[in-house]
């Protein structure tokens, strides 16, 4: 497990938002409510919350100072 700043990468942020996958689950109005990732894939849900209290985001972290 990592415990430091995430790299950003411009590519992986783009091909999140534009996935196709992605798409096909809005648009067939499919999405699962907010906290209700466990339910979908519990292994991803508990790795990403590991993995979110033990790194930070460069972005985030900007945000906070400038605002």
């Amino acid at each position: 497990m990592k415990f430091a700043m995430r790299k950003p990468s411009l590519k992986k942020r783009i091909s999140a938002r534009t996935s196709l996958k992605r798409q096909m689950v809005h648009r067939a109005g499919l999405k699962m409510p907010r906290g209700y990732g466990w339910v979908r894939n519990p292994k991803k849900y508990v790795y990403n919350k590991a993995y979110n209290k033990t790194s930070f985001d460069i972005f985030k972290l900007l945000k906070k100072l400038f605002k």
